[in-house]
């Protein structure tokens, strides 16, 4: 190439490029904006895609958009037919008698069930399990003493301690003619995936899907951070577990990490409300699989073979205690669980008590936990006080000062890495599940959650939340003051891609 040559070409690309950029950055700018999403997001996507070239697009491009591939998206639609049709059969089960409870109550259970169509149902008997230890022995218990099936479902599953013992459990179910079935999400248990005890877990019977499998080409068709977060393990469709905790040994896992042990907490359930886990969980499993077996039927036929295959039985009556079982994420309907989150701050009267390790609420939520301390509310949010991501740590911090200034109590747990999830209102009503208050439980993960209209087990649960705020520091509107301007800074900076963590 002569002298001439490279000299136009050089010149020519000096000026395609810059001009292929901004008409990259303007057309996904536009994109973004007709998307209508909340205000937070959108600009938060703005900054990220005008403030960094080609980087920001491939950004947004990977991630921005809840792409769930067309094959999915086919699935769900196909499946939702009948999973709605099982619906239909759910209220007539257990009713709940709503003249014995505050009538707020009912309201929250009514856009509850407009939302996700499940309704509350009575007549269930819950068990709080605080100990990871005693979670993993209470289901290996009940793996011990299944007849017919087993149904397990974690965000992560790591191999070490008694969580390997859960897996011997299994075996042992399948050698007894047992069906096991495992979900396990494709990045939370990337490490499990790959190791040994997969393979031992197959070469015994047992069916194990990888859900939302991700991968570099994946990347290019599908938003890979999209997760199944959900933690539920069925037994016979008799016996239920659903929480925070992973199927994890905290002895064992990310122990390196400098955090301590992950403090979790599970709910063992029984009766009636034990049928829309079952159902929500083998929905989420042909979801994963190429099964003909729920096709060429009719829906009528399809709902009574997946019954008798999974064991989605109606159950007896095993308490008092009314419970919602509201699963969300996408396919669901839009905002569920943060319509309802919203919803749930605003009926609080007396106190409200929230605990989450990851808090990076958008807007609407600030909002409403600012109004609630401003009318009276008792408002204590419960946070770990190291978290495992730096910039939900500096994000929390972000609104933590603006917070406390309004009168909400916030205190940093330090006995290790706080992971559960739980929210008391009035020592009336719990929410209880894997929800974090953060953007991606909102709108991206499918998560798991127990809406439950009972007053014993609310103060139970309160209880559980008193014993971390005993271990946790409050703080004060003077531990704001010798913050670092730098500090300030990642925290401010942090605040604005809030919205995308």
């Amino acid at each position: 190439m002569d002298q001439d040559s490279l000299h136009w070409s050089v010149h020519i690309a000096t000026i395609i490029i810059p001009v292929a950029d901004l008409i990259l950055r303007l057309g996904l700018s536009i994109r973004v904006i007709m998307r209508k999403r909340q205000y937070g997001v959108t600009l938060a996507w703005l900054v990220v895609i005008l403030l960094l070239p080609f980087f920001g697009a491939i950004t947004y491009l990977l991630f921005g958009e809840n792409r769930i591939g067309e094959t999915r998206a086919k699935r769900i639609k196909d499946s939702l037919d009948h999973y709605r049709k099982w619906l239909e059969a759910l209220p007539a089960i257990a009713p709940v008698n709503w003249s014995e409870l505050n009538s707020e109550l009912k309201a929250i259970h009514h856009l509850a069930n407009s939302l996700i169509g499940i309704p509350a149902m009575d007549g269930n008997h819950l068990e709080l399990i605080e100990e990871p230890e005693l979670i993993m022995r209470a289901i290996i218990k009940d793996i011990d003493a299944a007849q017919s099936t087993c149904h397990l479902q974690f965000y992560i599953w790591a191999e070490g301690g008694t969580a390997d013992e859960v897996v011997a459990a299994v075996i042992r179910a399948a050698g007894r003619g047992v069906t096991c079935r495992i979900l396990i999400d494709s990045i939370g248990s990337n490490d499990f995936l790959k190791g040994e005890k997969i393979q031992t877990l197959l070469a015994a019977g047992v069916q194990i899907e990888e859900e939302l499998p991700a991968g570099f080409i994946k990347a290019l068709f599908v938003r890979v951070d999209i997760r199944n977060h959900r933690k539920i393990v069925v037994i016979d469709g008799k016996i239920a577990y659903t929480g925070s905790q992973n199927m994890v040994d905290p002895k064992f896992f990310k122990q390196d990490s400098g955090l301590g042990h992950w403090i979790d907490i599970m709910v063992r359930i029984q009766g009636p409300v034990v049928e829309a886990l079952a159902g929500t969980f083998i929905s989420d499993w042909f979801l994963e699989t190429d099964s003909q077996q729920v096709q060429f039927r009719s829906l009528d036929q399809d709902i009574r073979h997946i019954r008798e295959i999974a064991d989605i039985t109606h159950q007896p009556l095993k308490g008092n205690v009314p419970v919602q079982f509201v699963p969300s994420g996408p396919g669901f309907s839009k905002d569920a669980i943060h319509s309802l989150l919203l919803t749930t701050i605003y009926a609080s009267r007396k106190n409200i008590t929230l605990t989450t390790p990851y808090f990076v609420p958008d807007e609407s939520i600030l909002t409403a936990l600012q109004s609630a301390a401003r009318r009276g509310v008792d408002v204590r949010i419960i946070v770990p006080e190291k978290n495992d991501s730096r910039l939900v740590h500096y994000a929390s911090w972000a609104r933590y000062e603006d917070l406390v200034s309004d009168g909400v109590s916030i205190k940093l747990f330090k006995g290790g890495l706080l992971h559960s999830k739980t929210i008391t209102v009035d020592d009336e009503f719990a929410l209880f599940g894997s929800v974090n208050l953060d953007m991606r439980s909102f709108w991206l993960n499918f998560e798991a959650t127990l809406f439950i209209y009972n007053r014993d087990f609310t103060r139970e649960l309160r209880a559980v939340q008193a014993g971390y705020e005993v271990q946790s520091q409050t703080l004060l509107p003077a531990d704001f003051a010798d913050r670092s301007i730098m500090q300030k800074f990642f925290e401010n900076v942090s605040l604005i891609i809030g919205p995308l963590l």
